[in-house]
């Protein structure tokens, strides 16, 4: 019973941890950084362009990327900037917006298959955004060349469209630009149904000496996610440096305090990533180049992911072709791992964040996508996917609830002990440990199945938070969005009454489904006779009930079921090995009215 006791106490204060964690510090955290958030842009609006640091076009080989063109801060809407400025449209099944002529820059785009809500009259998502507005977004390739080249495109370089209109997936459009030497560069753009542009440079040296250049390419952002991440997924800097090289995964924070540049290497990738789109730019994989991630202040502070090549030499009268990739779009996850395989990405699959434990999540991400192409419905597949996990652990459980059913045969011995050695602890310690010797009973048993389990929780709950599948994906009745917490509330009466509710007491159908299948599986065991452990026995249930109310929907609906499931495993586990059920005796004895004592 002192185990009992201690693991009990211990879940009670971890609980209490983890409120106290989230009201005392996440809760004010978010507060804070929305504030500062605000006070940023503001600060923006109202502050002076000076000269942006950095190289211009035209810098020497070993100069950094060149900076973004001067500019004032960013007070242009949108489609102001969009309509000024030189543009060649992009139109195909997945993607809507243009190129920029200046700069070849890739800073429109809106993606057609997501949409901001539920609702599918809503707004599509908008991914980049042009640089001289607050939600300048956007990724660009370039040259850094000695001044003996002459000049080489960059941030300001005006491309001229030499072929095609329009970028669609049947047609690519080719951009060209002659330098004041004579040296030709043309680009040529292509791009699939989805989100990956290859791009295929081109660079002629007509002229009588030999050229050295360098290549660059950037992944932009004016500002940082408005709403802070979670803990249990990066959003920020990321990238693979060489083709056997580890994830490189930068917080946007850190990064505000101390640029990061990771060491040269050939082949590999970079960007930024959000929960659910990402932009990567894959440099040509022979030519090895330093991947620098970083925060520059001035007049329009940015966040950059950047990379410069080694020096390339092209002699007089050759040309010299390169390969680059811009991937920008909605991390689906057959998708990335298509493009990992289809275009040799070293680890490209780590653009959507598997975490710690990668080789169960993703696996089970891979089951319930197998059952969503035959079902039709996330919700569903969940369901499946724990009857699965539940009959991979069954042996598990069945020794954990063989455990708990011969603990509960050898009760009545064990309080004989108890009533014979009193308060000599040590004594009945070798009393209980010679029972269990005789019984041919392991304590410990009944805790490793429950602790093996908890790595398959975390994970589905990775995959149910961090996979754009399950972004807006429905279940039944009410539950439009698997990826969002249960939008109904007892505290209006499920939306009976005209009101709404705080946050905190927005307890809707689910978790209390939930919280109900818990009280009855833990009243599936005799409840613990120290006042304490019970009254935690009873309050626990609703504890969860609270703190599960704001996890995803999916999530909820998985504990329920698996709580469902462990009840009818255990009562059947308890049955063959002939221990009592004590499910029925724990319920009537919550209703029978306890006798009145006389004095």
């Amino acid at each position: 019973m002192e185990k009992n006791r201690n693991y009990f106490i211990a879940i009670a204060l971890s609980v209490v941890i983890v409120l106290a964690w989230q009201f005392l510090y996440m809760n004010p955290r978010i507060e804070q950084q929305r504030r500062a958030e605000e006070a940023r842009q503001a600060q923006q609006q109202t502050t002076q362009q000076q000269p942006a640091p950095g190289a211009a076009p035209g810098a020497t080989v070993e100069g950094a990327p060149p900076a973004s063109p001067t500019q004032a801060a960013a007070t242009a809407t949108r489609e102001e900037s969009i309509a000024r400025s030189q543009r060649v449209a992009i139109d195909t099944n997945a993607i809507a917006g243009s190129i920029n002529l200046t700069g070849a820059r890739f800073d429109d785009i809106r993606l057609k298959d997501y949409h901001e809500t539920v609702d599918d009259s809503s707004p599509i998502i908008t991914l980049f955004s042009p640089s001289d507005t607050k939600e300048g977004y956007f990724t660009e390739l370039g040259y850094v060349a000695a001044a003996d080249v002459g000049g080489v495109p960059g941030p300001t370089t005006v491309w001229t469209l030499a072929s095609g209109d329009k970028l669609t997936e049947t047609t690519p459009v080719t951009l060209t630009y002659t330098n004041d030497k004579g040296v030709v560069f043309s680009r040529t753009v292509s791009i699939d149904e989805h989100y990956m542009i290859s791009i295929a440079d081109k660079v002629e040296n007509p002229g009588q000496a030999a050229i050295s250049f360098a290549t660059y390419g950037r992944v932009t952002r004016n500002n940082k996610p408005a709403i802070p991440p979670v803990f249990v997924i990066h959003e920020g800097f990321l990238g693979v440096s060489g083709k056997d090289g580890s994830l490189t995964e930068e917080k946007y924070k850190d990064v505000e305090e101390t640029p990061v540049t990771i060491a040269k290497a050939t082949g590999g990738w970079l960007g930024i990533t959000d929960k659910y789109w990402a932009a990567a730019i894959v440099p040509p994989q022979t030519t090895p180049f330093e991947t620098r991630y970083s925060h520059i202040t001035g007049n329009q502070p940015s966040y950059q992911a950047d990379f410069k090549s080694d020096p390339m030499t092209v002699e007089p009268g050759q040309s010299i072709e390169l390969k680059s990739l811009v991937f920008a779009g909605a991390k689906e996850v057959p998708l990335v791992d298509r493009y990992e395989s289809e275009y040799s990405i070293p680890k490209f699959d780590l653009l959507i964040d598997w975490g710690w434990f990668y080789f169960i999540t993703k696996p089970m991400f891979k089951m319930m996508d197998f059952f969503f192409r035959y079902f039709g419905n996330f919700g569903v597949a969940i369901l499946l996917t724990t009857i699965v996990v539940k009959a991979l652990f069954f042996p598990l459980a069945s020794k954990q609830y063989a455990s708990m059913a011969n603990m509960k045969r050898v009760q009545p011995k064990m309080e004989e002990l108890k009533a014979k050695h009193g308060d000599d602890r040590m004594a009945m310690q070798q009393a209980m440990m010679q029972l269990y010797k005789e019984e041919k009973i392991n304590p410990v048993a009944g805790c490793w199945p429950m602790l093996l389990q908890i790595p398959v929780f975390f994970a589905l709950y990775k995959v149910i938070y961090v996979t754009i599948e399950m972004r807006h994906a429905p279940f039944f009745g009410w539950i439009h969005d698997l990826s969002a917490p249960d939008p109904t509330s007892l505290f209006n009466l499920f939306g009976l009454l005209p009101y709404d509710v705080p946050h905190f007491l927005m307890i809707g159908v689910w978790p209390l489904i939930m919280g109900i299948t818990m009280f009855l599986q833990m009243r599936m065991n005799p409840t613990p006779p120290d006042p304490t452990q019970a009254m935690i026995f009873t309050w626990m249930p609703l504890i969860f009930t609270f703190m599960l109310a704001s996890f995803p929907a999916g999530l909820v609906i998985y504990w329920a079921w698996n709580n469902t499931l462990s009840i009818s495993q255990q009562a059947l586990i308890m049955k063959r090995h002939g221990a009592k059920i004590e499910l029925f005796d724990n319920l009537k004895g919550l209703f029978k009215r306890k006798p009145v004592q006389s004095k």
